[in-house]
């Protein structure tokens, strides 16, 4: 066992048994390399990543090529789940040298820790093209004794392009309504009119575009933004990315129409498209949308949750040694488990075939309308519906049995704000309690859990164990987190911590000079630089989430500074935006906030049960984008231990009639006459927030 036996990443555990003389990220891997004068290698990865795991398998558990490592190189293991920050930093300088990146990534770096040489997955000897990993390591070990000050220029201008990466392009600006609307031409440029989503072969989610697109359909009164966001998620929904059995989504799709997925699962993904089926829910009222709403979020509760509450980072593609393995079908299996009339049903419902629709297996997926499905059996679309859900649990009990990909149980704060945001979302869209229950859970599990003794957050724990302060993206994904529990179930508390959260951020990484926040606070010790990070990747950049959660407690709370931070942070993003839209669908829907408007419904309630309000039942199915409710009950008024003070200013001088609920509709403080009924609140808000034409169902 070498180094990594120590650690609590399953992925850097994954490792610990590799010939190759791994060294955590930290100081004895730097105090060895200068004392050798030899070059580090760093292989950054994830638990889940395919390619690390082949990798692994190729190079790093042989023993020749091991040994060339130890000889040439110090080498350290990342597990970029822990340190997002180290890898956007060597991420960077891997796009500055080849203009792509992914995982594992392989970068080679001087005793300072200034990168050099680097680039993805290498197969162990030259092939397809690719150079051989082998013939690599014996070139960069020949070229670092040979050509030593050729190497020191090429990492000093290397240092000097990804400190120029880590700042957003252009002048400071004030977005507008023209920025929004050039994004939605560039959303729908890009988009796919035959198979949905945003351009070709590997196909993502994209879940923060779709979003924004709803919010551009209603902003511009555009039916176009509606109907691309909506063919995307069905398609996705029908398509093999979405598990059919178990719920959820895998990571993405290899093929531009949805089929063959990469088959990880990754908790962001889940979260980030909870809100964006919520969001289309709202809209279109579908009983599909609400399904796959219900099937992903009964996964993360299944699968993705821990004992304490908090939820898991990631699932593995693999099983078995094979990729996708636990989720694909033979004809054969499925017709031993349903028999040859419900297995023909089955079948040509989920593209279920003799030759198998991928490497010889089927990945379930329905390419067919499932009206044209029951056409040929005879049936209306809802009997093949209530047919076909029997069906689905005996497969899925039978694959419960099957060795399971392995699950990465580490915590990490950012993925869970995530989660209890689409959580808290989706259980007042859906009116369930058990999901903003589970999503309490989790947020107190982090506040209680993660935090040091200052009150500061950790960026991870792993079985009881919190390590690595926590960065920008954490405070700002749990505060936003927070702020949709609060508005799930009313518990002030959640103000309050939110609050104290934003606090620290604004303290710890805000930018005085230039506005935004730094990824990392002062007292982190980075190197090269200290980057802002400000592009939306797979998961929302750390600026955006900031803008986006400080814009909603400003309105909350009526607190100035969280606004001017938020408003601050959106002008340093102006011309990144402007230049490359797609690059920033959650700082553009934080654009749409700032512009408005982003009204604030109060509710004063006569009784204790806000869940039996019909006022609040209907803003919580309306698609209102921006819409912030605070709801007072009797207990709140006879119990002001329930009470946050922050919230105190929303409800100052509202006088209500004790017999009934009194709702005021507000804009930036300033309030309409309140009025008593969910009709009144509906017509008001119609003024301020018109809905488009839609068609529901």
């Amino acid at each position: 066992m070498n180094r990594l036996a120590h650690e609590t990443s399953p992925y850097l555990l994954q490792h610990a048994s590799n010939p190759v003389d791994w060294y955590p990220w930290g100081d004895d891997a730097f105090q060895t390399a200068r004392e050798r004068d030899c070059p580090i290698f760093l292989s950054i990865g994830y638990s889940a990543c395919h390619w690390c795991h082949v990798m692994e398998h190729e190079s790093f558990d042989n023993a020749d090529i091991a040994r060339l490592m130890n000889e040439t190189f110090v080498n350290i293991k990342v597990d970029r789940e822990e340190r997002p920050d180290l890898d956007q930093i060597y991420m960077s300088s891997v796009m500055a040298l080849t203009g792509r990146g992914g995982w594992p990534m392989s970068v080679f770096l001087t005793p300072e820790l200034k990168p050099f040489f680097g680039g993805t997955y290498w197969p162990p000897d030259a092939r397809m093209g690719m150079p051989g990993f082998r013939q690599i390591v014996s070139k960069i070990g020949a070229a670092w004794r040979q050509r030593r000050d050729d190497i020191e220029d090429n990492s000093r201008q290397l240092a000097a392009a990804v400190i120029q990466m880590s700042v957003p392009a252009g002048r400071p600006g004030e977005p507008d309504d023209k920025l929004l609307s050039a994004a939605m031409s560039d959303l729908l440029q890009a988009a796919d009119a035959r198979f949905g989503g945003f351009g070709g072969a590997p196909k993502f989610p994209h879940a923060m575009d779709l979003r924004l697109l709803l919010r551009l359909w209603v902003r511009f009164q555009n039916s176009e933004a509606l109907q691309v966001s909506r063919f995307t998620c069905d398609r996705m929904a029908a398509g093999g990315i979405y598990d059919h059995l178990g719920g959820g989504f895998h990571r993405y799709s290899t093929d531009a129409r949805w089929l063959v997925p990469h088959f990880e699962k990754m908790l962001y993904d889940n979260a980030l498209l909870t809100s964006a089926y919520a969001e289309l829910l709202q809209i279109t009222g579908s009983p599909e949308h609400e399904r796959v709403l219900t099937e992903t979020l009964d996964y993360v509760l299944r699968e993705m949750t821990l004992d304490s509450g908090s939820f898991c980072s990631t699932q593995d593609a693999d099983s078995e040694g094979e990729e996708g393995r636990f989720f694909v079908w033979s004809l054969a299996e499925v017709t031993e488990v349903l028999g040859i009339a419900d297995a023909k049903l089955f079948a040509a419902a989920y593209d279920v075939t003799q030759a198998g629709n991928w490497e010889g297996s089927n990945i379930l997926n329905r390419p067919r309308p499932l009206k044209d499905v029951a056409d040929d059996f005879r049936m209306t679309r809802e009997e093949l519906v209530q047919a076909l859900a029997p069906l689905k649990q005996r497969l899925f009990d039978v694959r419960k049995q099957r060795t399971a990909p392995g699950t990465d149980d580490k915590i990490i704060t950012a993925w869970n704000g995530m989660m209890i945001s689409g959580m808290s979302l989706a259980s007042r869209v859906l009116g369930e309690p058990r999901y903003w229950k589970a999503a309490g859970r989790a947020a107190d599990d982090i506040l209680q859990n993660l935090r040091a003794d200052d009150g500061r957050l950790f960026h991870t724990a792993r079985h009881g164990r919190p390590s690595i302060r926590a960065f920008a993206d954490d405070y700002a994904c749990l505060i936003d987190g927070l702020v949709e529990l609060y508005q799930a179930t009313f518990d002030e508390s959640r103000i309050d911590q939110g609050a104290e959260l934003a606090d620290l951020l604004l303290a710890d990484f805000f930018d005085e000079s230039s506005g935004g926040f730094f990824y990392t606070a002062e007292t982190q010790s980075t190197p090269i630089t200290r980057i802002r990070d400000s592009q939306d990747g797979a998961t929302p950049s750390a600026n955006s989430m900031a803008a986006t959660a400080l814009l909603k407690l400003s309105v909350l709370t009526g607190r100035s500074q969280y606004r001017d931070a938020a408003e601050s942070t959106l002008k340093m993003l102006d011309s990144q935006l402007r230049k490359s839209p797609m690059s920033g669908g959650q700082s553009l829907i934080a654009v749409d906030h700032a512009i408005g408007p982003m009204p604030e419904v109060v509710i004063q309630l006569p009784g204790d049960n806000w869940q039996e309000s019909q006022t609040v039942s209907f803003l919580r199915r309306r698609f209102a984008p921006g819409l912030m409710l605070a709801v007072r009950t009797a207990r709140h008024r006879d119990s002001p231990a329930l009470r946050s003070a922050l919230l105190d200013p929303l409800f100052e001088g509202r006088d209500a009639d004790p017999s009934r609920e009194t709702i005021w509709v507000c804009q930036r403080g300033r309030c309409r006459e309140p009025v008593n009924a969910a009709d009144d609140v509906r017509r008001v808000l119609d003024g301020i927030l018109p809905l488009p034409e839609s068609i529901r169902g």
